[in-house]
């Protein structure tokens, strides 16, 4: 692990996606997959959450974290994220950034 990932300093991000209700299941398999096989496959993967919103049904978000920019960069140029795009598109609008970043500080702080 390199001093920048122990010092905390990973790439993250929280999206949303709104889903026509028919799919919902569609869209939590196509996220589900594309987190396993980001996790497995993609070095600089860390974190990969499926979150339903409380509120409304057809919200979604994913929350991830990366390694830094670069492993991000390489997980948006790669077959799993063009995977879960090409199959999601036809029912899910998004994604709306909510938040981007690295991590600042001690993680056990947070």
């Amino acid at each position: 692990m390199s001093s920048f990932e122990e010092s905390g300093h990973m790439y993250q991000f929280l999206v949303s996606f709104t889903v026509q209700p028919e799919h919902r299941d569609d869209f939590v398999e196509a996220a589900g997959r594309a987190a396993r096989d980001s996790l497995a496959n993609e070095p600089g993967s860390r974190r990969f959450e499926i979150i339903a919103d409380a509120e409304n049904p057809d919200v979604f978000y994913l929350n991830e974290a990366y390694a830094d920019v670069e492993a991000f960069d390489a997980h948006a140029g790669g077959p799993y994220f063009a995977a879960f795009f090409a199959q999601v598109g036809a029912y899910a609008e998004g994604p709306t950034w909510l938040m981007k970043g690295n991590l600042v500080g001690d993680k056990a702080a947070a």
